[in-house]
């Protein structure tokens, strides 16, 4: 009589807790760099998620909460995506250069009230990020616009599948 056949073993699930606690209060940008480059080659993309969304969430100098603090958590979200996938430094020149003429408030409503969604729109979507597009920074900051241009980004976000409803209403990272 042949032996039993043992199940093969069950791949050890990893706790990522204690990592996901240092990162979350990691204001090291270096440190923040190595994590989400030894995430990649190791194949851990919580601890590479958590180590992106920390970098994203230190990055900007504005003041967290504020219209200004987010715009540039979704530029530098993806500029860091540009450039990991470019392989080299990736700046959004011409956001910047649009940023310098009329300041964050008035690049937010042009990027919400534009007949096309911009490309990085589609990009913040397609890497599950849809509260770092500026027609989401636009909703969390609603008193800043006025209710013609939340509604172009309540439609664009929407239109995209994303349900508006469950978007942070403060900035979650």
């Amino acid at each position: 009589m042949p032996a039993p056949k043992v199940p093969a073993p069950m791949p050890a699930v990893i706790d990522h807790s204690r990592m996901l606690a240092i990162i979350g209060v990691c204001d090291d940008t270096a440190k923040l760099h190595n994590w989400i480059e030894n995430a990649g080659k190791k194949r851990e993309p919580i601890i590479g998620n958590a180590a992106f969304r920390r970098l994203v969430s230190i990055s900007p100098a504005e003041e967290k909460g504020t219209v200004e603090h987010d715009f540039w958590q979704s530029i530098y979200a993806l500029e860091l995506v540009l450039s990991a996938e470019n392989k080299k430094t990736t700046r959004l020149s011409r956001t910047r250069q649009k940023f310098k003429r009329v300041e964050v408030v008035q690049t937010l409503k042009d990027l919400a009230m534009s007949k096309k969604p911009s490309a990085g729109f589609a990009m913040l979507l397609d890497r599950d990020m849809p509260e770092l597009t500026a027609e989401a920074v636009v909703l969390r900051h609603g008193v800043v616009f006025d209710e013609v241009v939340q509604s172009a980004a309540r439609e664009r976000l929407s239109g995209a599948g994303v349900d508006v409803s469950t978007l942070p209403t403060v900035p979650s990272l």
